[in-house]
């Protein structure tokens, strides 16, 4: 026990080191700012491989250094994509364009006009077009539209030192960026400007044209002053145009920035505003201490002063949570918030385990000192906590692999509650609850342990032994009617995917007065948008969804979206490229479908294969319902709903990994009582667990259902749900499926004999 008081003793020591002096990593979602995310393509000669696109990261790293972003995020994921995070920048569209400019910049001798027969490209060509071959001719339009033809390139962006945008109030030019060249640029430069300057003034031939991604932004004439043959001195040029502050800046910035080795496209772009981030961050805070007040009250209820050291242990695992999230440097996002407050109700199970098996120790071994009856429980329940946190964890896995953003967030804070419960159960609360129950104090008084008695729901059932599995075909008769109900909602409402999945852009409104989703949307029908999707958002918000909007059209949505609900602001924009939102619907199926797998061969590996099959026969059964319902309910189908999901399946699959560990462990016992006997004797003997575990649970979703953001809301519904069907799925669908696959197969074997 020593050992084990020191270790512990050390992690809380060691958790809250770091917990005053290692700040987590906010999220966009709380802090407010912009996420992109880019995706390399290849070109003609480049292919957008990992070193490509570690290349372009390095040169957006300057650039986003260059636009005094504090502290930005630029990390590649996967082989071709490269995420950005711009706290507080609001504007996306600038952020987007000024990253994914391919900047290359070349300056070219002029040949002389082109007459109407050259294949010039018009002056609102679009910038995105690839730039032509620097080392061939080519035909572009000057400043003023007027076509010119241009020799192959002298001097490229690799010859550029660095770009600074000054404004000369007294030389007339305004705002200008000042070019700086490399010592070898300086002498092609030289050359360059000597021999322009042998033309004579006004021919087209003594003029330097400078071009940056195919456009022809700055022609300048040499000066009359600088004779021919002797070239422009200094290695520096000045580009001029009609500039404001923010463009001649841009324009440095591209310039000093360097071109990046391939093209990129952004795929995702998400904006969020501070307001919003604040309200959820002080939502979920009050919903965490509010719950896990309530939570702390009925385990104190329920198990007295053994309840009041778990509390204790609750606590130590938060700190541990948070620790251990500062010091990996994961970023806490709005999902993971809510998987942090989430944990804090699944660690209480743990916690229940083992005091209803140190009660059933206390009980049957005619009432042994509370400290023996406890490490009994210890043991006892050590493979149920241990097999239940393992399938958690494959579902947190999967989240992490499989899923992105927001979603993979709340994946690292799951896996890293499970973790944190695990020590609070297994060390912290051994330690306490074994040296409370040692003292002379707790001996004389063995009733405050709460452990001295079954209790009153485990007393109730056995008195009654109800024989609930005598014809388990009924409760899978029930299972059934609910599963088609479901099923009726998915087919007849449909499935309402979002921007995630179905790729377009989402924007919610904050407005001064209410508005009606549907006056929103013949609003936007008559502004030119009949399919956009309009849901409220709240009391005073509204979110609309588009598969394509421009900026302009942004725009028309968001004046609309103005006349109807007064003072309007903008406080998330998203945008998910088809292919984006392609290959997370198909990760979300993946996700789901491996999540389905891993569980059944764990389950078989630990328990019979039919008792792996029927609780992911639940599994299943708890999908299909959760999604029906919230089919009916019309709610989307978004990343959090997804991280729910994952999360039901997890928490489903716990009940049904403990309710079979006690069938396996009464089997191993008696073999002579018929097996539906046996799993109706281990529902009885597991149902207090569950209730208990449950109504902590349903503490923490339901504060956070009532008290936190909207956002928050949706996933606080979808887990509240799923919780009351994954309990009844394990014991009413997963144990008759069991049954009636056992009793199939022996039927088989009898007909076989």
């Amino acid at each position: 026990m020593r050992t084990r008081a020191l270790l512990a003793l050390a992690m809380i020591v060691g958790s809250l080191a770091i917990a005053l002096t290692v700040p987590v990593r906010l999220g966009l979602d709380l802090r407010g700012g912009t996420q992109i995310t880019l995706e390399t393509r290849s070109t003609p000669t480049t292919e957008a491989d990992r070193k490509a696109t570690d290349r372009t990261l390095e040169v957006l790293r300057g650039r986003v250094d260059a636009l005094g972003v504090a502290e930005p995020s630029l990390v590649r994921s996967g082989e071709n994509r490269i995420l950005v995070e711009l706290p507080g920048v609001r504007d996306p569209e600038q952020a987007a364009e000024v990253l994914g400019r391919t900047a290359q910049l070349t300056v070219h001798p002029v040949l002389g006009p082109a007459d109407n027969r050259d294949a010039a490209p018009p002056a609102d060509a679009p910038e995105a077009a690839p730039p032509a071959d620097p080392a061939a001719e080519r035909v572009l339009p000057d400043e003023a539209g007027q076509p010119l033809r241009l020799k192959a390139a002298a001097l490229t962006g690799q010859d550029v030192k660095g770009a600074e945008a000054r404004f000369d109030p007294q030389g007339g030019t305004g705002w200008h960026v000042t070019v700086d060249f490399t010592g070898p640029g300086r002498d092609r430069w030289a050359g360059l400007t000597a021999r322009a300057a042998c033309h004579p003034d006004g021919d087209a031939r003594r003029r330097v044209a400078i071009v940056l991604d195919g456009k022809v932004i700055s022609s300048p004439q040499v000066d009359p002053s600088v004779a021919c043959g002797t070239g422009i001195p200094g290695g520096s040029t000045q580009i001029t145009g009609s500039f404001d502050d923010s463009e001649a800046r841009e324009l440095a910035l591209l310039v000093s920035g360097g071109a990046l080795p391939v093209p990129v496209e952004t795929v995702e772009q998400r904006t969020v505003g501070a307001t919003l981030g604040d309200a959820a961050i002080e939502a979920a805070a009050r919903a965490a201490v509010i719950g896990t007040c309530l939570t702390a009250l009925f385990v104190i209820a329920v198990y007295r002063l053994l309840g009041l050291l778990a509390t204790l242990a609750l606590a130590c695992y938060g700190l541990i949570s948070y620790a251990a999230l500062a010091a990996l440097g994961a970023t806490l996002t709005l999902p993971g918030l809510a998987g942090f407050v989430l944990a804090i109700g699944m660690a209480v199970d743990a916690n229940v385990l083992v005091f209803e098996r140190a009660r059933e120790e206390h009980a049957a071994r005619g009432r042994p000192s509370p400290r023996s009856a406890l490490t009994a429980g210890f043991r006892g329940a050590f493979s149920a906590i241990a097999d239940s946190n393992i399938t958690t964890l494959i579902a947190a896995a999967l989240l992490f692999a499989f899923a992105s953003g927001p979603v993979r967030g709340f994946g690292v804070t799951l896996g890293i509650g499970v973790f944190a419960s695990m020590v609070s159960a297994l060390l912290i609360a051994r330690v306490l609850a074994e040296y409370a129950a040692g003292r002379p104090a707790v001996l004389r008084r063995p009733g405050i342990t709460g452990i001295a008695r079954t209790g009153w729901v485990r007393d109730r059932l056995l008195r009654r032994d109800r024989y609930l599995m005598r014809r388990p075909r009924r409760w899978l008769a029930v299972s059934a009617v609910l599963l088609v109900t479901a099923g009726a909602g998915i087919l007849v409402r449909g499935l309402h995917l979002g921007v995630e999945f179905t790729g377009g852009r989402l924007v919610e409104y904050a407005t001064s007065s209410p508005v009606d989703p549907g006056r929103a949307r013949e609003a936007l029908a008559d502004a030119g948008f009949p399919r956009a999707v309009v849901q409220s958002s709240g009391d005073t918000g509204l979110t609309v969804r588009a598969q394509h909007l421009s900026a302009a059209e942004e725009a028309r949505i968001t004046e609309t979206v103005s006349g109807l609900g007064g003072d309007t602001e903008k406080v998330r924009d998203e945008l998910i490229g088809p292919s984006m939102g392609g290959e997370l619907r198909r990760g979300a199926l993946l996700a789901l479908g491996l999540a389905l797998t891993a569980q059944l061969l764990y389950l078989a590996a630990r328990f019979r294969w039919v008792f792996g099959t029927a609780a992911v026969g639940a599994l299943a059964h708890d999908v299909v319902v959760l999604v029906g319902v919230f089919a009916w309910l019309g709610k989307p189908l978004d990343g959090v709903f997804l991280a729910a999901l994952l999360t039901v399946i997890g928490y489903s699959v716990n009940d049904s990994v403990v309710l079979f560990d006690r069938v396996r462990e009464l089997l191993a016992r008696d073999r002579a009582t018929p097996l539906p006997r046996l799993a109706d004797r281990a529902i009885l003997q597991t149902l207090p667990r569950t209730l208990n575990t449950g109504m902590g649970a349903a503490l923490i979703l339901g504060a956070l259902a009532l008290l936190a953001d909207d956002a928050l809301t949706d996933f606080a519904l979808a887990l509240l749900i799923g919780l009351a069907v994954g309990t009844y799925s394990s014991v009413f669908t997963a144990v008759p499926l069991a049954l009636e696959a056992c009793g199939t197969r022996e039927r088989r074997r009898m007909r076989a004999a």
